[in-house]
């Protein structure tokens, strides 16, 4: 059974393109070509302009504006008070030939007092913590606060239950010599060889014993600062090893169904991640040093760097 639109009398809503189940609460203006999905709750005292779109499902508590340039996908939270922006150099009574778009992906939450601003993506499952200032998009399933807004984590529950599962973050390897499976797609820990006397350590690995394949090429990442992300992005073809030298980061690691984060915190601990895996490095202590083995050549060709492609990829 069809559900009915419901608008509060004091409203001013101009548009028709309202999906069904949807609620208007008091003193709400919604101007004339806005489009507006099924079950969406605005709340009182919100202002919808014309070049807005707003997903099935969606929650805007009181005292949010969407002004021209404003996606909303579906199944997003936005707090009260949150500040969209559309223009970076605004003048009174001086328009741009466009306004700058901003978008908000599907399942992510913005906190009450957010300001974000124009020409960003709020990527998919991300959380945005109450009050922080938002100046360049946010990965997938993020978690950032702060002005200006910094990642401190990734979401461990997100509204995709049904086909993402996230593991708990993972420190420690069991002491013994070997390889560990963790649940996201072939992705795998292994803990290298290290042996001690007075002369200093000495961690080793073989290939392709130790270590699944051949590498081709080698990088290091070093002298990171320690808010700032690495990676987000997955690869077609190429497989990667990397081990923490020195110092300590943290992996991210995504298959597209399942998610986990560890820790790589020593030399002779070291972790696999196959093609088409969703990597992210970031929590990088001030002196650490990131080795990455590769197994193929430079290509940009081989990169996916847009989140959505990368689960487009998977699923085909």
């Amino acid at each position: 059974m069809k559900q009915a639109v419901k608008i509060h009398p004091s409203s001013d809503v101009q548009s028709s393109d309202i999906g069904e189940g949807t609620t208007i609460w008091q003193s709400v203006v919604i101007l004339p070509k806005a489009k507006i999905g099924s079950n969406v709750n605005i709340c009182a005292q919100c202002m919808v302009e014309n070049d807005v779109t707003i997903g099935d499902r969606v929650t805007i508590k009181s005292g949010v504006y969407l002004w021209d340039g404003v996606s909303i996908e579906d199944d997003v939270f936005i707090g009260p008070n949150v500040t969209f922006t559309n223009d970076k150099f605004p003048r009174s009574k001086v328009y741009p030939e466009h306004f700058l778009k901003t978008t908000v992906e599907a399942g992510a939450s913005i906190g009450g007092g957010a300001v974000l601003l124009p020409g960003i993506r709020i990527g998919r499952g991300s959380m945005v913590g109450a009050g922080a200032i938002v100046t360049k998009s946010v990965p997938a399933f993020a978690i950032v606060t702060g002005n200006p807004a910094r990642i401190i984590g990734y979401v461990e529950n997100t509204n995709e239950k049904k086909t993402l599962s996230t593991k708990n973050i993972i420190e420690h390897l069991p002491n013994e010599i070997g390889m560990k499976k963790i649940g996201v797609g072939e992705v795998s820990l292994h803990q290298m060889n290290r042996f001690k006397d007075m002369r200093g350590d000495l961690s080793v690995g073989d290939f392709v014993k130790d270590i699944p394949f051949e590498p081709k090429r080698y990088f290091l990442v070093f002298n990171v600062p320690s808010e700032k992300t690495r990676g987000e992005h997955a690869h077609f073809k190429c497989q990667q090893f990397l081990i923490c030298v020195k110092g300590s980061c943290a992996v991210v690691v995504d298959d597209g169904k399942s998610r986990c984060e560890i820790i790589l915190d020593s030399p002779e601990k070291g972790i696999y991640l196959p093609p088409l895996t969703w990597g992210i490095q970031y929590k990088y202590s001030s002196d650490a040093v990131l080795l990455v083995f590769a197994s193929e050549n430079y290509d940009s060709n081989d990169y996916i760097r847009d989140y959505n492609e990368f689960l487009k990829t998977k699923n085909t």
